[in-house]
């Protein structure tokens, strides 16, 4: 069997579809790379990541296969000698790419797929997603609909099995109690990143790191386009304010289904997110020649809320109405859940085989990494009121500046360590099992007062979560406990930096060294935390950092 594809996402969409054929050593799995596509210049080294056989498209060309499986119809697949499998790319058929010669979705075009009937290498299968995209391919021409099959989509299976591992996912984020609002963008001049470049940057400075974490999902074919490193650098100033830039094979997929909200524009991605859970989605899309009437992308668009100013970006969500989102996607996908067994039984019936007793399940989706950059120096918002301390951070100099600048020492340059009101670090004391010289929290923390002057508070986190805490002329050493809460079930915490932040800022707006022990109320989004604000002992003092 031979797997050809001309870019990456052509050949994410069959590595989707392998598990229809696995535990079979009957059959051999071969890779090649089909030439002319601007887009395949990542296909040869994801092949070699997944440890997959590439056979060079001259001597691909003079082989014959049993099965020759594609994920678009385009290029000289028909030099390929063997029954050929079309299978979908991508989900509903949603765009007509400008300049493909065709007015039809790309992916759908009745023209190219006749001129592949007539070669020597007809189309034996196109497996379609919904019947839909049959009626679709019959009203362009009748012939070409012959061969396609509702089979379903066997990326959207992944996915689907892979919905009860979301918890898992969110730890691998480290997501903690932020919520995960993912932004999606497709390829070519209408995409998100191309109409709004920094809208990941706005929302950056816009949203409050403890209430929201950010992720990016950028189609292979952008990546392809750019390279990873042009893409990471257009994108810097999001990504060093903590944004998880997925990876186009797989971990997409992980992300979406630990996402509680979507930014989209009018790329496919967003059916999977539909289909798997129903929660809020949003358009970013500024419009264009590329959107299909019709498509189930356009319905999507049409019904959910349109992102306008940034700061508008919360509103947005909370005017998402159930069940939107989960309408488009069942226009787009048939079989859900089904998709993987309807394929394998065709292929076989194809390869004139007995499958094997067992099949194979949709792979689970691995877990995603965590952001490659954190934010360790933010701008705080804070304001002292009757019922508590509302604070609010978000990463330095990316936005307006705050009540006051807290940073973590020695992950940060000198100039913002210099510059903070609140310096803080996290004890990471080394194991006694070696030689090693570190600071006590208390010894630190008043070395962190004298070494710089302009700062007024220096907090040490220690590992139990408690924070050692010192404030410029006031004698004794503090405790800073935070109350956890309990939300159904559920212990939230909270970064003890940004209860630090808290104390700061109380401590700041008194004109007396308090009397502690004293209770506080920190507010961090719609949560409120208790604080515990009392004098440190000598034994927490003396803890090693």
């Amino acid at each position: 069997m031979l797997l050809a594809a001309r870019s990456a996402v052509a050949l994410y969409r069959l590595l989707d579809a392998l598990p229809a054929l696995s535990g079979d050593d009957r059959i051999t799995r071969l890779f090649t790379l089909v030439p002319g596509s601007e887009f395949g210049v990542d296909v040869l080294a994801a092949i070699e990541s997944v440890g997959g056989r590439t056979v060079p498209w001259v001597e691909a060309c003079r082989r014959s296969y049993d099965l020759v499986l594609t994920a678009s119809p385009k290029g000289d697949l028909h030099l390929l000698r063997g029954r050929h499998v079309l299978l979908p790319h991508g989900a509903g058929y949603n765009k007509w790419i400008p300049g493909e010669g065709s007015d039809s979705a790309t992916g759908l075009d009745a023209a190219n797929l006749l001129r592949r009937n007539d070669s020597d290498a007809p189309i034996a299968l196109h497996a379609v997603a919904h019947p839909d995209q049959v009626a679709r391919l019959a009203a362009s021409d009748e012939r070409a609909a012959q061969q396609a099959k509702v089979i379903g989509d066997p990326t959207l299976e992944r996915v689907l099995a892979s919905r009860p591992l979301r918890e898992q996912y969110r730890a691998a984020l480290h997501t903690g109690p932020r919520r995960l609002l993912v932004l999606v963008s497709t390829w070519g001049p209408e995409s998100l990143l191309r109409q709004t470049p920094d809208l990941p940057a706005q929302l950056a400075a816009r949203l409050a790191q403890d209430d929201y974490q950010l992720a990016l999902v950028v189609h292979p074919n952008e990546r392809s386009l750019l390279g990873t490193y042009d893409l990471a650098e257009r994108l810097a100033p999001a990504l060093d304010a903590g944004m998880m830039l997925a990876y186009p094979h797989e971990e997409w997929a992980s992300v979406l289904i630990a996402a509680d909200a979507l930014i989209t524009d009018h790329g496919s991605t967003a059916l999977y997110y539909c289909a798997a859970e129903d929660r809020p989605v949003i358009s970013a899309y500024r419009g264009g020649s590329e959107l299909i009437p019709g498509s189930p992308m356009d319905s999507l668009l049409r019904r959910i809320p349109r992102l306008g100013a940034v700061e508008t970006v919360e509103d947005a969500l909370n005017a998402y109405r159930p069940g939107v989102g989960r309408q488009a996607a069942q226009a787009a996908f048939a079989h859900q859940g089904r998709a993987l067994s309807r394929l394998r039984t065709e292929l076989y019936a194809l390869l004139g085989l007995t499958p094997p007793a067992v099949a194979s399940p949709p792979r689970l989706l691995s877990p995603p990494r965590p952001a490659e950059r954190t934010p360790t120096a933010f701008d705080v918002d804070a304001e002292v009121t009757m019922d508590g301390i509302r604070i609010a951070r978000r990463p330095a100099g990316i936005g307006r500046p705050g009540h006051h600048l807290a940073v973590e020492q020695n992950t940060s340059g000198d100039q913002l360590a210099r510059s903070a009101g609140l310096l803080y670090r996290r004890a990471h004391p080394s194991p006694a099992t070696r030689a090693d010289l570190s600071w006590t929290a208390d010894a630190w923390a008043r070395h962190a007062l004298s070494a710089y002057p302009g700062c007024r508070s220096a907090a040490v986190i220690l590992p139990s979560g408690m924070c050692l805490f010192r404030f410029r002329g006031h004698a004794c050493a503090y405790a800073v406990q935070v109350e956890p809460k309990n939300e159904g079930g559920r212990v939230v915490r909270a970064d003890p930096a940004t209860l630090a932040s808290a104390v700061h800022a109380w401590l700041l707006a008194g004109r007396t060294q308090p009397v502690v022990p004293t209770r506080l109320t920190c507010l961090i989004g719609e949560r409120t935390f208790g604080i515990l604000l009392r004098p440190a002992t000598s034994g927490e003092g003396a803890e090693p950092v």
